[in-house]
């Protein structure tokens, strides 16, 4: 092991994950991506026990570039849910209007609060390993958080990962390349 110098280093302090559930939390950002028809929004949790979350884990990993971020079409055939983003972001801030009509300037989501549910979901590592994450599975208003219920975790299918790792294009040349 090469020598290093341990002296200016904060020690990594117990970090733990939120649970699933649902909580008070506040959008960092808001980014139109007009080509796509979404938004980009950050968000972070201002309540409780893990307030802070997402912006210290940002910190910790300033590679990780989804951390804290949802993505809200507007395409047609998502518009009811992105109606319950406006009226969950609306409900969540007095006066405050999101419609995406009049009041339509993403910008001015910054710094408004809103309820957010978050489900625990399995995944597979870029090592093959299923792993758990927390994603955001729906929007309400900060005033409902306490009534959410805790969703179930979203399991794969133990074929699904199989399915997906033999979804691999035939190799007409017979030579072993992939043709990506």
């Amino acid at each position: 092991m090469k020598s290093i110098d341990l002296s200016n280093v904060q020690e990594a302090s117990d970090f733990t994950r939120p649970a699933p559930g649902a909580y008070v939390c506040a959008i960092t950002s808001a980014e139109d991506v007009p080509e796509k028809e979404y938004l980009m929004i950050g968000y972070d949790i201002i309540e409780g026990e893990h307030k802070g979350y997402y912006t210290k884990l940002r910190e910790d990993h300033p590679d990780w570039s989804n951390i804290g971020i949802m993505y809200k079409s507007y395409k047609s055939t998502a518009l009811g849910m992105f109606k319950r983003f406006c009226s969950a972001v609306s409900k969540s801030n007095g006066k405050y209007v999101f419609d995406g009509d009049k009041n339509a300037d993403e910008k001015t989501l910054v710094k408004k609060k809103i309820g957010l549910v978050f489900q625990e979901e399995e995944y597979y590592g870029n090592d093959g390993e299923k792993r758990t994450r927390l994603k955001v599975l729906k929007e309400c208003p900060v005033d409902e958080v306490p009534n959410q219920k805790i969703p179930a975790l979203k399991t794969i299918k133990e074929d699904e990962g199989l399915a997906i790792a033999n979804n691999i294009p035939d190799d007409p040349d017979g030579i072993g390349s992939v043709p990506w």
